[in-house]
């Protein structure tokens, strides 16, 4: 796919992300997800409108693209988000199999209108015990045999 695909299908997206955030959906953020050279998924922020502070663009599209395809993995798919994905975001496009992404804006330019992406990736970079949320190990040794049985499991779905 060429470069003037690309352009297309970020265009596209930002096109989006602007048209739903003047909606009052939510924050300036948009995602299409892209297969075979088609729009298989478009997203867009909806923290604000559904209280869900996990209705990020790339997280609605990764969704979307999945329930449309019948598949958790995304392999041979690429992303185009209207701002680089923040962690959240990230986690789930790695988690879908998604090899590449494009993004328009940066995580410090979301930081210069507000948005705490880099303040999250700055927190992930910190040892445990020096991030502001606490974290407390508990009940450790009840968990391990649940995944000890998980792992002796013939009849699952590895992923």
């Amino acid at each position: 796919m060429g470069h003037d695909m690309d352009d297309k299908f970020m265009s596209e997206d930002i096109r989006l992300s602007e048209e739903k955030m003047m909606a009052g959906h939510g924050g300036p953020f948009g995602a299409v997800i892209v297969q075979d050279g088609k729009i298989i998924a478009q997203g867009y922020n909806q923290v604000t409108s559904t209280n869900d502070p996990t209705a990020h663009a790339e997280i609605v599209a990764i969704r979307q693209a999945c329930e449309k395809l019948q598949n958790f993995r995304l392999d041979n798919c690429k992303i185009y988000a209207s701002c680089e994905p923040c962690p959240m975001c990230l986690a789930a496009i790695y988690w879908a199999g998604i090899k590449t992404v494009y993004y328009a804006a940066t995580r410090e330019d979301a930081a210069r209108i507000g948005f705490a992406d880099d303040h999250i990736y700055q927190e992930f970079a910190k040892p445990m015990e020096e991030r502001q949320m606490t974290m407390i190990p508990l009940n450790r040794q009840q968990a391990l045999p649940v995944m000890a049985t998980w792992q002796q499991m013939e009849e699952k779905i590895t992923y």
